[in-house]
């Protein structure tokens, strides 16, 4: 039986990814002011980090297949905290840079790192479930963390967030030194990716259906706030408010992710299932002038979703990925990424040349094709 601190512990870990990923919005200007640069070329240390999280996961995954999912996520909060610590003292904002570099190296070992873990640790029937109330964990840094930063560069400085950041990193590793177990008994040696066709096919094809419905949705959030402003001339500080709805179904998602993954039996169900959700909800939104309190409820519709699919698929992907989970898990995060950094300038694009609403179709009609994808992956389910 893992430790009944495991699971916390892993929810802090990602925590701090998804709070070290988007604190840095409100501090763009402090920042500018203490490398004496524009907030423009300070925002290239949210590029670094992002692409060097993306080009890293894969291998990160890989290692931790090989090298233990305890050595290498132990290793990964050691160096979060070394390397925000370090932020705060160089001098130029290209030592920054590469710094960051550093933190995006530790988040892509982190994330895979700790799904593959759970997969190893807690029986499938209870893994959908697990892994919701990590992924909550992520929820609360990225939806906190700006927030947080804000207050705390406000009232102590711009050094203040990372400090925090690395104390926090520190309590994880120093808990997970005592909690995070040695030994892994579903990993065996001998264990592998299923050699029979029709599952490399499924395992890839649900790859490539999670970018495509995780990525549109995701892209399509980035037009919430300009959609809602436009449409119901909403002020800046309402729309904030009226955004922060996709954030709670999110949470809501992730705490439900167990509850349909019993209730269905077949966590494939459930991912089916959420995805056309996510596809429906998210074009109704972005293309149809209904009343607010409905766009507030697609909204929710769509967040909710959003946070029951990301933790089935994930156990679906390491329930099939047998003892390289954690590369394939990572090879995922990589996809997700890579189909964000994608879709968001071709849905620009294609909003600021024929409006939101073309923009919108197309993020929809490619979430959809990834739910159909989704659906797809299931009847090659070996």
């Amino acid at each position: 039986m893992p430790s009944p601190f495991l699971l916390p512990v892993l929810a802090l870990a990602v925590c701090m990814v998804g709070a070290a990923e988007f604190m840095l919005a409100p501090m763009l200007a402090p920042l500018a002011s203490a490398f004496n640069t524009s907030p423009a070329h300070v925002s290239g240390l949210v590029s670094a980090y992002a692409f060097s999280y993306a080009a890293a996961a894969p291998l990160m995954g890989w290692l931790s297949d090989r090298a233990g999912r305890r050595r290498v996520l132990l290793a990964a909060m050691l160096l979060f905290a070394m390397d925000s610590i370090a932020l705060t003292l160089v001098p130029t904002l290209q030592a920054a840079m590469a710094l960051r570099i550093l933190g995006g190296l530790a988040a892509a070992a982190t994330i895979p790192t700790v799904f593959a873990l759970i997969a190893d640790r807690i029986p499938p029937a209870r893994q959908a479930g697990a892994m919701g109330g990590v992924m909550l964990g992520m929820t609360a840094g990225i939806a906190a963390g700006p927030a947080v930063a804000g207050l705390l560069a406000e009232a102590w400085g711009w050094r203040a967030p990372f400090l925090v950041i690395a104390v926090s990193c520190l309590a994880v590793f120093a808990t997970g030194w005592h909690v995070i177990p040695r030994a892994l008994p579903y990993a065996r040696a001998a264990e592998s990716l299923p050699s029979n066709e029709k599952a490399y096919a499924g395992i890839f094809l649900l790859l490539f259906a999670k970018g495509a419905w995780n990525g549109s949705a995701v892209a399509g959030y980035v037009f919430a706030g300009e959609v809602l402003r436009m449409r119901y001339q909403l002020e800046v500080g309402a729309v904030g408010i009226a955004v922060s709805v996709f954030g709670v179904g999110l949470g809501i998602g992730n705490m439900l992710a167990g509850y349909c993954s019993r209730r269905y039996q077949r966590q494939e169900n459930t991912l089916v299932a959420a995805t056309m959700v996510v596809a429906a909800s998210m074009t109704l939104f972005l293309t149809t002038a209904v009343g607010l309190p409905a766009a507030l409820g697609c909204l929710l519709a769509w967040g909710t979703a959003l946070g029951i699919a990301a933790p089935a698929s994930t156990a679906i992907l390491a329930q099939r990925a047998g003892a390289n989970k954690g590369k394939v898990l990572a090879v995922s995060e990589s996809l997700n990424n890579v189909a964000v950094l994608m879709l968001l300038p071709v849905a620009a694009s294609a909003s600021a040349t024929d409006g939101v609403t073309p923009a919108a179709a197309l993020l929809g009609g490619i979430c959809l094709a990834g739910a159909i994808g989704s659906a797809t992956a299931r009847r090659r389910e070996v």
